[in-house]
Order: structure tokens, then C-alpha cells, then sequence
């Protein structure tokens, strides 16, 4: 059987914690700012855990882990 390979955007975006939960940073943080309040930066700081239903179709993506 050949090697599964894992996809290069689930690597970049997502870590497994001890647990098996994926999680993940926040989204709209990267470029544009200037157009955000204050308010929708700070509450958008950190990670985040994804939930389960999203969680199964992510650890496909990863067959090996992360």
C-alpha cells in the first residue's frame, strides 16, 4: 500500500492537542486590519478548538497526525 499523504493546508493551519481535539487560529487576522474594529482584533486573539463533527473530516486529512 502506498503512503497517505497529508494535506499541506491541514499542516499549516491546525495542531491536535493531548487530548485529540484540533485546534486553530482565528480567522481574518492576516492582512486588511485597517478595515476591523479594535474590538473584532481582540476578540479574535489566540486559538480556538474546533468542534467534533469538523473534527472527524480534518483527521482525514491528516491520516498520520500532525
Amino acid at each position: 500500500m502506498p503512503k497517505l499523504k497529508t494535506k499541506s493546508g491541514v499542516k499549516k493551519r491546525f495542531k491536535i492537542t493531548a487530548n485529540g481535539k484540533i485546534k486553530h487560529g482565528a480567522v481574518g487576522k492576516r492582512h486588511r486590519l485597517t478595515h476591523h474594529s479594535g474590538k473584532y482584533i481582540r476578540q479574535n486573539r489566540g486559538t480556538d478548538v474546533i468542534s467534533d463533527a469538523d473534527t472527524k473530516t480534518i483527521k482525514k486529512w491528516a491520516p498520520y497526525g500532525l
